[in-house]
């Protein structure tokens, strides 16, 4: 499909065009089963297309990754994720329509993905502020996280997707979480390739 850029072969070596075309066709893949699912069921609201890509797109990746060297399964929450060179691939859908990968945000500001985030994303480009005073107990981070080695970076696959139109963008990179508002802010992303229906 698409060559990848430095990042990329920085990030997964010689096989960063190999993972990135397996990344798209997954996602691709799920849309299809979360469609058919949904056309199955044929109800009014879309509910059967959301739970079904939402549990469609990790299973895909898992099967779409297994073969390449170094892809490690790890299952957490109920999920299959993918330890691909020391990064664990997360699947994000953030939007329904075409918008930049720069307006993603998160429902909540806490919970497993932000948990994920906050513990193997990058460090906050900005610090926060120490102004002296007592502040409010941090939840616990998910048990779950306890399965990834602390040293595990995180690659969020970021991609906008809607039942009519199918996947349209798949951005991956990595990003940090601001508490305030749930906005992702990206260090880095960059689009991948889709191939042609």
């Amino acid at each position: 499909m698409g060559t990848v850029t430095g990042w990329a072969e920085k990030t997964f070596g010689d096989t960063a065009d190999r993972l990135a075309d397996a990344i798209a066709v997954s996602l691709m893949r799920a849309h299809d089963r979360a469609r058919s699912g949904q056309e199955g069921v044929q109800t009014q609201t879309l509910e059967a297309y959301g739970h079904g890509l939402h549990a469609a797109q990790y299973e895909e990746l898992h099967v779409g990754l297994a073969s390449l060297p170094e892809a490690t399964p790890v299952r957490l929450q109920g999920r299959t994720l993918m330890i691909f060179g020391g990064h664990v691939i997360y699947p994000l859908r953030y939007a329904k329509r075409d918008v930049p990968v720069t307006a993603a945000r998160l429902r909540r500001a806490t919970g497993f993905r932000a948990d994920l985030i906050r513990r193997h994303g990058p460090e906050p480009m900005q610090q926060a502020f120490d102004l002296g005073l007592d502040e409010p107990d941090q939840p616990e981070p998910q048990p779950h996280l306890a399965q990834l080695p602390e040293d595990v970076k995180l690659v969020l696959v970021a991609y906008a997707c809607s039942m009519t139109r199918g996947v349209m963008c798949v951005e991956w990179g990595s990003a940090e979480l601001r508490s305030e508002d749930r906005y992702l802010i990206w260090h880095h992303h960059e689009r991948i390739h889709l191939p042609s229906r």
